[in-house]
Formats: C-alpha cells, sequence, structure tokens
C-alpha cells in the first residue's frame, strides 16, 4: 500500500471536503435565519399562520436544496445531471398533483384575499355553512345541522362565493299573503305594528312594506326590515310568528 499516495489524495480532497461542510453548515444556517424571518413577517403583516409557516418551510427547503447542490458541486461532483433529475421529479411531482396543486393555488389566493373568514356564513362550491377552517388544500365548513362539510379550496375559488355575514347590517326580506277580500291598508298597519315593536329592527333605513304581487286568491305584501346581521335569524322567525298572530286576531275584527 503507497501511503504516500493516501496521504496525497487525502491533503489533495481535504480542502474540497472542507469547503462542501462549510458550505452545507453556512446553508443549513441560512435557511433558519431566513425562515425565521419570514415567519415574522408573516406575523407582523397578520398573514394567516398557515401560509406563514408553509412559505417559511418552502423557502429553508429551496436553500436546503440550493445549498446540497453548491457543497456537491465543490466536491467535483457534476451538478448539471442533479439539476437535471430534480427539473425531472418536479415536473413529474406536478403532473401527478395537478388537483392537490390547483387546491393549494386556490388556497394560497383564499388566504391572501379573504373573501371570507372563520366564522363567516357563505354559499359556495355548491354547498351552504359557516366557515369552521381555513386549510391550504380545503375549506372546512359546518352546516346548519351541524355537519363537517370538507371542500376543496378550487371548488370553491371557481364557483361564486356569497358571504352572509361580511357586511354589518342585512335586508330581512319576508313575503305575507292575505286575501283578496281582506283590506290591504288594514293589514299593512297590522305588519308595521308588528315591526315597530320588535327593537332589533334598524330605524334607518326604516323597513319597506309594499303590495309585492297579486296571486290568484291571495295578495302578497314584501316586508323588508334592516337588522344587524347577527339578529338576522331571530327577527325572521320572531316577526313572521307576531305576523301571524296579529292577522288571526286583527285583520277581520
Amino acid at each position: 500500500m503507497d501511503y504516500n499516495k493516501i496521504v496525497a489524495k487525502l491533503l489533495e480532497y481535504s480542502p474540497k471536503v472542507i469547503a462542501a461542510i462549510l458550505i452545507l453548515v453556512v446553508g443549513w444556517l441560512l435557511a433558519k435565519i431566513f425562515a425565521s424571518a419570514v415567519r415574522k413577517i408573516s406575523s407582523k403583516s397578520k398573514m394567516d399562520p398557515t401560509l406563514g409557516a408553509f412559505v417559511a418551510n418552502l423557502t429553508s427547503a429551496g436553500i436546503l436544496i440550493f445549498t446540497f447542490i453548491a457543497a456537491i458541486g465543490k466536491l467535483g461532483v457534476q451538478t448539471t445531471s442533479f439539476v437535471a433529475l430534480i427539473g425531472a421529479a418536479g415536473l413529474a411531482v406536478g403532473l401527478a398533483l395537478q388537483g392537490s396543486l390547483a387546491n393549494f393555488a386556490a388556497g394560497v389566493l383564499i388566504l391572501i384575499f379573504r373573501p371570507f373568514n372563520v366564522g363567516d356564513s357563505i354559499q359556495a362550491g355548491g354547498v351552504t355553512g359557516k366557515i369552521h377552517d381555513i386549510q391550504i388544500f380545503t375549506t372546512v365548513l359546518l352546516s346548519p345541522d351541524n355537519k363537517k362539510i370538507i371542500v376543496p379550496n378550487a371548488k370553491i375559488n371557481a364557483d361564486v362565493i356569497i358571504n352572509s355575514t361580511a357586511m354589518p347590517t342585512r335586508r330581512v326580506d319576508m313575503v305575507f299573503s292575505i286575501a283578496k277580500t281582506d283590506d290591504v291598508i288594514k293589514a299593512r298597519e297590522i305588519i308595521k305594528s308588528v315591526l315597530d315593536t320588535e327593537d332589533k329592527i334598524l330605524k334607518d333605513p326604516a323597513p319597506n312594506i309594499v303590495v309585492s304581487e297579486l296571486a290568484g286568491d291571495n295578495v302578497n305584501l314584501s316586508v323588508q326590515p334592516y337588522v344587524n346581521t347577527a339578529d338576522y335569524s331571530a327577527v325572521l322567525y320572531a316577526v313572521t310568528e307576531k305576523v301571524k298572530i296579529a292577522f288571526d286576531t286583527q285583520l277581520h275584527a
């Protein structure tokens, strides 16, 4: 065994190995520093925590991959094949996960532009419910009867989104029918008296009470008061019951 050759080889490659190790260490430190910086920036900018964590992890992974390629290049390994391999792997994964990537892209857009927030009631993607959780690939809703609905973000993002709780106030649309022979003026006064007793109905804008349709033997009166969004259901049910009782006791008196 020629020890001189072994020593010569060690002396030749030792600087390269040390340099590669240093590159790996520096790259690892940079990955941690940049990932931490991204997390801080996302926190200060009030970015969604899920999106902030994903961007931080993506940044860290990108730096580590670049560091690995630089380190093996320092050892004299041809990196062209590695870059081509990574590119081919990325293409293959992209093709295999087209649906998932579409959901991911839609999730990022939802988290950035915020068409809805947790707690909002929406109609989108063919379902109706209250937002329970916004994830990077899916959005979780709770139906009115408390069923858990998981909807792909791409389906939500491609559909019309109706956010019922985005605005501070809402109009409650109700229709009450009376017979054609009944007194329309009296019916309107009865409805107005019921609305006046409901303290959750806003005074401005004032409620609208109009004859909206002549339907066969009936006359339909549209009633449209405005309420705070949180009071929508309570006012709808309360006014409907009170008007029915008032019609029964007063309309034909």
